[in-house]
């Protein structure tokens, strides 16, 4: 039997005015007047929108206050306390115990880990191996103001305009004018950038930049980011690295109207044992959720763990309307030699070929963008992903054609050897030959709302890269400012984090048994988990097709709420199968954890782009086309008591303290 999230925000149907305190796990998060649009189908969520500007900054950096008192939970004086530096010893293989725990390993989560290693121990928990991430295949590179005729003003101009005026100005200041430091550390720790002739760092443009500042390593510049990050992981003693451990739910209690996190459960996938940290301080880095679309270019582990899991924690959600597709992935249906079996993930073709030069032509060899915008080829993401998608659409092809031939063949292998030797294995020459693309789905713009130093509404909750809101992006990410974010947000949460370790006292024994652990399910047997393993996996295939469908580049009021009755309808099937089979809402395996995750973050997706009465950045729909001033303001899901599905509520019963 569940327990309701005790004073949760609980909102009812038509638009009611709010107290300025919001009782959603912690009665700090501040605003003027809020009001509710409505109510969604979706029990679990509840969407809105803010009546008044929300600025991100205020929000949390401001407005959410921890009152250190809130930190120290009694405990009788004869208890051993949780000491400052704590080893990875553990009372047994089942529970470890950090300082710091950090999920995902990214370069927000590796980055952070190396700072917070100085004051204490450190998990660094990610899914698979700890290179597979988002970072090591973003392509691009780094945006930073590195070159004397650029200017931090010119990066911020060119980020809120292409977030469509949507993003935080203070954020997007902080970002720009930090970012060159962050990226002079990364080459002192041995990342190694592409430099010009004249031994200065080679400097690209990317579509949406006014001018050249993208740092790179050719066409592998997360790869190499993470390869000096590892390495430095590797050499660091208080750093220990869980691989293949993929994170369940995160660990709360409720201490009057504050939410508290002290660490997380984890399934090792490869042992099928459940293990519990118990830690001070959790970042959440666990990346985006682009397997919600059939077609996405990131890597399997993109699930959207940690936004859900963050939602199911009664943290604040933001703007999750905003998907961004990426324009040019590879359409293996136009290679002269197809693959032989399906990708995990869309090969990316990166936004400098276009920024090198490269021409989008349709397949009678009409280039099209100029139609659709004066700056060409060089729009924003959003821009190109809607032209292309109305140019298949209108002819109805399945991809269209990106040229960069015309450059010399020296420069194309130079600039673009991992696209290059990509496209060979099939028969592709791509200085010869243009290159077939398609849109893909590839970040996520929204996620786990963030104050400037990666807060959160949750006590001892820091969230960094793609799984956060911060405010810089608006309604749409500028070309290779994620991996900026991330560095830039991973560094601000540092000293906050450091002063709530220092801060938290707790028992660390006492708190591990404050939950019942979650329960693999071998007793069923191998027949059966082979039926619950193929009908998610058919669950999965039928949830992506629905997104792509009906909450695409494209949207509509009527596709959107299709795809709300549909989602509902399909994950109450599909739990009433799993408990059918003798499943139990405290169970869990990867690919059912997977699956409540992906139906979460689908929904708030959903429930979000309802709420949006407009077309802004990514968020395009024909029953509003144009931009609404008055609508320019953020989308923000408060948490909600009435979680009526396995999805969306916690494994383990609520602790109150």
């Amino acid at each position: 039997m569940f327990v309701p999230l005790c004073q949760a925000l609980v909102v009812a149907s038509a638009i009611i005015k709010m107290a300025t305190s919001i009782a959603s796990g912690s009665a700090h998060l501040q605003f003027r007047e809020t009001r509710c649009w409505r109510q969604t189908s979706f029990s679990p969520l509840v969407s809105q929108r803010c009546s008044n500007k929300f600025p991100w900054s205020d929000g949390l950096s401001n407005n959410l206050k921890i009152k250190k008192s809130h930190h120290h939970h009694q405990i009788p004086e004869t208890q051993r306390l949780f000491q400052t530096v704590v080893t990875s010893c553990m009372k047994n293989e089942s529970t470890k115990y950090f300082d710091f725990a950090v999920i995902g390993s990214g370069v927000a989560g590796l980055r952070y880990a190396l700072e917070v290693a100085k004051h204490g121990s450190v998990a660094v928990i990610t899914k698979a191996e700890p290179h597979e991430s988002n970072t090591n295949y973003a392509q691009g590179g780094v945006s930073a103001v590195l070159c004397p005729s650029d200017s931090v003003e010119s990066h911020m101009q060119d980020t809120i305009v292409a977030g469509a005026y949507l993003c935080d100005e203070e954020t997007v200041r902080v970002v720009c004018t930090e970012g060159p430091e962050r990226i002079r550390e990364l080459i002192a720790m041995g990342a190694s950038f592409d430099h010009g002739e004249d031994g200065n760092l080679h400097l690209a443009r990317e579509g949406g930049h006014s001018h050249h500042r993208i740092v790179h390593a050719a066409d592998m510049t997360g790869r190499e980011i993470e390869r000096a990050l590892l390495k430095a992981i590797e050499n660091d003693p208080n750093i220990s690295v869980f691989k293949h451990h993929f994170a369940i739910d995160l660990l709360t209690s409720q201490d009057g109207l504050d939410m508290i996190c002290h660490g997380v459960d984890t399934i090792n996938t490869e042992t099928q044992k459940v293990v519990r940290f118990i830690s001070k301080v959790t970042l959440l880095a666990s990346g985006g959720a682009g397997h919600i679309y059939p077609s996405t270019t990131n890597p399997p582990v993109a699930t959207g763990d940690g936004i859900a899991m963050a939602h199911r924690a009664q943290a604040v959600i933001s703007n999750m309307e905003f998907v961004q597709f990426h324009p040019t992935a590879l359409a293996d249906e136009g290679l002269p030699i197809p693959p032989t079996k399906s990708r995990d993930n869309s090969f990316l073709i990166t936004e400098a070929v276009r920024g090198d030069g490269g021409i989008l032509y349709n397949l009678d060899m009409e280039r099209f963008m100029p139609m659709y915008d004066e700056r060409a080829e060089l729009a924003p993401r959003d821009v190109v992903a809607r032209s292309i998608d109305d140019q298949l659409k209108k002819r109805n092809d399945k991809y269209v054609l990106l040229d960069i031939s015309h450059r010399s063949r020296d420069q194309i292998l130079s600039h673009f050897p991992n696209i290059a030797a990509e496209c060979l294995k099939y028969g592709l020459d791509i200085t010869r030959h243009p290159i077939p693309v398609v849109p893909a789905a590839h970040y996520m713009c929204g996620g786990v709302k963030a104050g400037l130093q990666g807060e959160t509404n949750v006590l001892g909750l820091y969230v960094a890269g793609e799984v956060a809101c911060t405010g810089l992006h608006g309604a749409n990410r500028l070309a290779s400012n994620s991996l900026l974010e991330a560095l830039v947000f991973a560094q601000r949460a540092v000293n906050p984090s450091i002063q709530h370790m220092k801060e938290s006292y707790t028992d660390h024994q006492t708190v591990s048994q404050w939950w019942d652990p979650p329960v693999v399910p071998m007793q069923l047997g191998s027949t059966i988990l082979t039926k619950i393993l193929k009908r998610t996996k058919q669950v999965r295939n039928e949830l992506q097709s629905i997104m792509w469908a009906y909450v695409g580049i494209v949207r509509s009021t009527t596709w959107l709420k299709t795809a709300e009755r549909r989602i509902g309808e399909l994950e109450l099937e599909w739990e009433a199968y799993l408990f059918q089979q003798g499943w139990e809402p405290t169970m869990v395996g990867l690919e059912a954890c997977e699956m409540r995750n992906l139906f979460c973050c689908a929904k708030l997706v959903v429930s979000s782009a309802l709420t949006r009465h407009e077309s802004r950045g990514l968020h395009y729909t024909i029953d509003f086309p144009h931009v609404d001033e008055e609508s320019r303001l953020p989308t923000i899901i408060f948490p909600c008591s009435m979680n009526t599905t396995w999805s969306s509520r916690q494994l383990h019963k609520q602790q109150i303290c």
